[in-house]
C-alpha cells in the first residue's frame, strides 16, 4: 500500500507555523485572545473589517488545530466563548514578537506604501 505524501508544510518549520497562524485574521484573533476568554461578539467588535463568516471559519480552523477552545453555554440567546488552549498559549512569544516588529516597523512600512503609485 502506497503511503500518502506529506503536505509541504511538514518539511519546513516556518511553513508549519504559518499553517496554523497564517491567513488574514488568525494571528490577530490569537493576539486578542491573549487578553483572555472572549465572546464571539467581542471578537467581532474588535475586528470590524472581518465578516462574520470569515471569523467563524478562522476560529473553526484554530479550534481544529487545538489552538483555541470553544465553549458553548446552553442558554438563550446562545453564549459562545473562545480562549487559548495550553497549546495555543505556546504561540504567545511568537505573537509578541510579531507585535513588537509591527510596532517598530509600521511607520516605515506606511511611508513606503504611500510612496507607491496606486495599482
Amino acid at each position: 500500500m502506497a503511503q500518502k505524501p506529506r503536505p509541504d508544510w511538514y518539511y519546513c518549520e516556518v511553513a508549519t507555523t504559518l499553517e496554523v497562524i497564517g491567513g488574514r485574521w488568525k494571528a490577530v484573533l490569537l493576539f486578542y485572545l491573549m487578553d483572555g476568554t472572549q465572546r464571539f461578539g467581542e471578537l467581532r467588535r474588535r475586528m470590524p473589517r472581518v465578516t462574520q463568516r470569515m471569523l467563524t471559519l478562522q476560529l473553526r480552523e484554530l479550534e481544529r488545530d487545538g489552538v483555541v477552545q470553544r465553549r458553548v453555554y446552553a442558554e438563550v440567546p446562545p453564549k459562545v466563548e473562545y480562549s487559548l488552549t495550553e497549546f495555543g498559549r505556546s504561540l504567545i512569544p511568537v505573537l509578541i514578537a510579531m507585535r513588537d516588529w509591527g510596532r517598530a516597523k509600521r511607520t516605515a512600512l506606511v511611508a513606503k506604501r504611500e510612496l507607491q503609485p496606486a495599482a
